[in-house]
């Protein structure tokens, strides 16, 4: 026999109504045992005062004065503490500001009894004495409570246990972390010491956490104590300090965690919830660039500016960038859904009025740029000014066994794109190469080096400012290494590395793309700007670091297998072709390749149309020969067989 539903819904309403009538029950009953043993422990201090003043043998009459303005003393005292609300106070968090808070309302109430009972009542006799002892003597014993139960349940919460943590840095930072993690039972972390430089603050303490000594000290501090993590609390501190710390700390294999920079920290203040693991990130941070953000500024604002492949890694760094810069309407555009979505979704809540000035009209199309109709409507309905061209494919061993696509997309798609803001009158094209257009070696890398002789022929004979900017890997991108190597880790390894010495350039997507918006707001047309990528970093390096960072011991607890190179992937990368001129830039990070010699636009044309021949039969060797023609110092391998040979 099946019960009627709201036969349940009765008994699930009384039980929450029990719940919720017993705590409130519970706090009501709280309140009023705080407030009486408030009044008791006042009565006991009233008393211990007379005590004290008669050397333990109160008088008869003075006992008299005691039992006779009591309560007063008691109304005085239950008025004061109602007002200050300290039958709300939980005794666990008892701090600093809780004693001010106490010591001020006790001392209140004192004045207030000493004029009740000299003015109003007439004890003229009562001793003045009483008055001092017994407003101290509160609040010692008020606040001496709260403190034990305090110490009680941090003395608890620390025999239960949790990670052993040294902390270094003992500044402002350290002291609020540490306060968090004593105040929180919720955070699993045990503070065992702080490390610090400050030779003064040696030996000290910071709420009961001692101070060990200066770095140079860690080697034996860390033998000593065995702590489960070390966090770096200096939120202030630059990217050679951070790296300067690591490499003394690297040797210990524990997880080093780190607290956001100042500029992430709005209130100024830190806490437990915002402690990270130090990443390779914030190791390979440089020296931000400073200079050109008012040309960038005047570049962008007011204007219509469309990026394409907009839901890429670098497509969305430079949507994000653009925003700030205050464009009348920013444009996302991209085949792929997924991508587009998400940064839509991340501007439109950022798309708020700013300085009284209207926010950017966001418009997101999905679509593909080799459709030459879709490029015209999409062009004829925004009309941009500034085009951004971020779209592209460019896994170099997945294009090696698709070259068909990476010409149809990396080329064809580009060509059709650059055809388009020329007819359109766009007034700045800005195409993002790549460090394998230079002398290439794989498919991918050919078809972005005729992608950049497509830009450079087209800005000779047409009124729109067509520039490229070349830059190596950026740390964190989509299908990066960086990311490849975190899923192994937690997979518990092996890290796959293709050859012990191969190299790369490396950049932080903010940087690269600060960079890719300065270049472009300088650009006169025709000029292929190639960012400072700093030296070359061994992948390998970049491998172990990232398993130190989590706490682990190369080769030991994590693997490293070589899988050797892949098809089309080099040893080393280059930022200049061997044909091409270096040229310093009036930017910080920015040169400017001159090549030597780019194919006319007569060549090109004539080298399209072979291509589309060979797309049209599926002939991958053939569009890969013709790849070797426009590029002569393509030197991939041969192509054996594709997937694209097999439809």
């Amino acid at each position: 026999m099946t019960r009627p539903d709201g036969f349940f819904d009765f008994f699930a309403f009384r039980a929450r109504t029990f719940i919720v009538n017993n705590r409130v029950f519970i706090v009501k009953n709280r309140r009023i045992a705080v407030t009486l043993l408030h009044l008791s422990v006042a009565a006991g201090a009233n008393y211990l005062a007379f005590l004290l003043r008669f050397d333990l043998r109160i008088p008869p009459d003075y006992l008299g004065q005691f039992f006779l303005y009591l309560p007063c003393l008691l109304a005085v005292r239950l008025a004061f503490s109602l007002k200050a609300g300290l039958y709300k106070d939980l005794w666990r968090y008892f701090g600093v500001n809780d004693l001010k808070k106490l010591a001020r309302h006790v001392t209140f109430g004192s004045v207030l009894f000493a004029f009740s009972v000299r003015y109003l009542l007439g004890g003229s006799g009562y001793p003045l004495s009483i008055y001092v002892l017994d407003c101290v003597l509160l609040i010692m014993l008020e606040g001496g409570v709260r403190l034990a139960i305090r110490s009680f349940k941090e003395t608890v919460r620390q025999e239960k246990g949790g990670r052993r943590v040294i902390i270094i840095g003992a500044g402002d930072a350290g002291e609020m972390i540490v306060r968090d993690m004593k105040n929180n039972p919720k955070y699993a972390y045990e503070p065992v010491g702080f490390i610090d430089d400050d030779s003064y603050k040696k030996g000290l303490m910071i709420h009961g956490v001692p101070i060990f000594g200066g770095m140079a000290e860690l080697p034996n501090i860390l033998r000593r104590h065995k702590p489960d993590e070390i966090l770096i609390a200096m939120p202030g501190a630059g990217h050679k300090a951070i790296n300067g710390i690591y490499d003394l700390c690297k040797s210990c294999h524990l997880p080093i965690k780190t607290l956001p920079g100042l500029g992430d920290i709005l209130d100024g203040k830190v806490s437990v919830s915002q402690i990270k693991a130090l990443q390779l990130e914030d190791l390979l941070q440089r020296e931000p660039v400073r200079t050109g953000r008012e040309s960038v500024k005047g570049f962008i604002r007011g204007k219509t500016v469309l990026v394409t492949g907009a839901g890429g890694s670098i497509g969305q760094e430079l949507c994000r960038q653009i925003m700030e810069y205050r464009p009348s309407r920013l444009v996302l555009f991209d085949r792929y859904e997924n991508g587009l979505f998400e940064i839509d979704g991340e501007l439109q809540k950022k798309a708020v009025k700013k300085n009284g000035g209207p926010a950017p009209k966001l418009v997101s199309v999905v679509g593909d740029m080799r459709d030459e109709a879709t490029l015209e409507h999409l062009f004829s309905m925004n009309a941009p000014q500034i085009v951004f061209h971020a779209a592209a494919h460019k896994h170099v061993p997945l294009m090696e066994h698709n070259p068909l696509e990476a010409v149809r997309n990396n080329i064809f798609g580009t060509g059709n794109l650059i055809t388009v803001a020329s007819l359109h009158h766009v007034e700045n094209f800005v195409m993002i190469s790549t460090d394998k257009a230079v002398n290439p070696t794989s498919i991918m890398g050919a078809t972005k080096r005729v992608a950049e002789f497509l830009a450079m022929r087209m800005n000779s004979s047409a009124r729109t400012r067509y520039t490229t900017v070349r830059f190596g890997n950026v740390l964190g991108s989509n299908g990066s290494v960086v990311p490849i190597f975190r899923e192994q880790l937690k997979r518990g390894g092996p890290l796959t590395i293709t050859h012990p010495e191969v190299k790369r350039f490396f950049m932080l997507t903010e940087e690269a793309v600060h960079l890719v918006l300065v270049a472009a707001s300088a650009g006169k047309g025709g000029e292929i700007f190639v960012l400072e990528m700093g030296e070359q970093i061994k992948v390998l390096d970049l491998a172990l670091n990232m398993i130190k960072l989590s706490g682990f011991v190369p080769y030991d607890d994590i693997k490293i297998e070589f899988t050797g190179l892949r098809p089309g992937e080099k040893l080393y990368e280059e930022l200049f072709d061997e044909t091409e001129l270096a040229v310093p830039s009036p930017f910080e990070k920015l040169r400017t390749a001159v090549p030597g010699k780019v194919p006319s636009r007569e060549e090109l044309d004539w080298h399209l149309s072979a291509l589309k021949c060979h797309l049209s039969r599926k002939d991958a060797g053939g569009a890969v020969a013709e790849l070797r023609k426009i590029v002569p110092n393509f030197a991939g391998q041969e192509i054996i067989g594709t997937f694209e040979d097999m439809s």
